[in-house]
């Protein structure tokens, strides 16, 4: 009777859940890049930086002018002494940035000549950690998914 009780109760304990504090669970997760604040702050920058250039590489308008022009300089500096630099945000997002300034110099020049075929940023980003992709079609006026 005694060999029986015993034999239960290991029985019992090879089922028991196993108990994990946060502690000792939080170094086996893995965060994705884009889930900490300031990387997707540096990716809203890049990408407003990309979408400038093609909405005003051949706008005429001073205010526009003015806005193509600042992000001019701000790929081209070479400065690191801010966060926000081209530099750094390159560096951030594992960019190459001699690579990336010769492909945003290059469709600039491609857009100016009209030979362009630019994605124009025809999508709207929903804030938060999963994010919805729209794509409007303007030629229907519909949206697809």
């Amino acid at each position: 009777m005694d060999n029986s009780i015993v034999t239960e109760e290991n029985v019992v304990r090879m089922f028991a859940p196993d108990l994990i504090t946060p502690e000792q669970h939080r170094d086996r997760i893995r965060t994705e890049p884009c889930d900490r604040p300031e990387i997707r702050l540096m990716i809203a920058v890049m990408e407003d930086a990309v979408a400038t250039l093609q909405r005003y590489a051949h706008d005429p308008s001073a205010r526009h002018r003015r806005d193509f022009e600042e992000t001019i300089d701000w790929i081209d500096s070479r400065d690191t002494s801010w966060p926000y630099s081209f530099e750094n945000v390159c560096s951030a997002l594992a960019f190459e940035p001699e690579k990336v300034r010769l492909g945003m110099r290059a469709a600039v020049r491609c857009d100016r000549a009209g030979k362009a075929d630019v994605y124009r940023f025809p999508f709207r980003r929903v804030n938060g950690k999963r994010h919805a992709i729209t794509i409007r079609d303007r030629s229907k006026g519909r949206r697809r998914a």
